[in-house]
């Protein structure tokens, strides 16, 4: 498959309704076609893996292109370089997210641009470096406690913004990081809690938002039971 092919593909997809859904659910449909992400999975599927055909869809700045992109690169091939250039380009989070997840938390830059990016001020780039480590905690398997340890401090600083984007991302970051095992959970509720008596709008829906699930029987129950293995 080729550029053009898929482009065609994309538009016979297209759905109107899909763009209104997006609107509602806040995602930019500026450049949106309404494609849903069962089909561009599929399309991703036959498609393969193609980093050059992913740098192609990139450049068509087509929003639904841009996620297949993220879906069929190869992150062995991914470059620094491409990182920063494409999370610049990110205007919505639904991009955001499919690429970080589908993508970028298979790089070997992930755990320094989750960190890093989490200082910049756009707020596509921070949600960015936040929903990095939300997915991380969730796909790396292998990862040290330490290496999520790093994230808390960044995730208390950042508490603060009210951005709505970046804050559910901080919330997303905190709750993954403390549902992937029981050592985790116990200092998430600690930064939850510290996090609750900042004294912002944002970090104290962040903080009580996490302890709902961080502190829930099923959330506790399931890292007992993870536990014992």
């Amino acid at each position: 498959m080729n550029k053009k092919f898929i482009i065609e593909e994309l538009k016979k997809l297209s759905n109107p309704r899909g763009l209104s859904q997006m609107a509602r659910f806040g995602s930019n449909p500026e450049t949106a076609l309404g494609v849903n992400i069962p089909h561009l999975r599929a399309l991703a599927k036959k498609i393969g893996k193609n980093h050059q055909l992913a740098l192609e869809l990139w450049k068509t700045n087509i929003h639904e292109a841009r996620i297949l992109a993220g879906m069929i690169d190869n992150p062995h091939e991914v470059t620094e370089e491409q990182l920063e250039q494409w999370v610049k380009n990110f205007n919505s989070w639904d991009l955001c997210d499919q690429v970080c997840s589908n993508l970028f938390d298979q790089t070997s830059f992930a755990y320094s641009k989750a960190s890093e990016w989490t200082t910049r001020i756009d707020e596509f780039v921070k949600r960015a470096g936040f929903t990095l480590m939300a997915c991380l905690a969730v796909h790396d398997k292998q990862a040290t406690d330490q290496k999520f340890l790093l994230f808390f401090p960044l995730i208390k600083k950042e508490a603060i913004d009210e951005r709505n984007f970046v804050k559910k991302a901080v919330n997303w970051a905190l709750r993954q990081i403390g549902k992937r095992n029981l050592n985790l959970n116990k200092e998430a509720i600690k930064q939850a809690l510290e996090i609750k008596n900042i004294d912002s709008k944002s970090a104290r829906w962040i903080a009580a938002d996490a302890l709902r699930e961080l502190q829930s029987e099923a959330t506790q129950k399931r890292l007992q039971k993870m536990d014992l293995k």
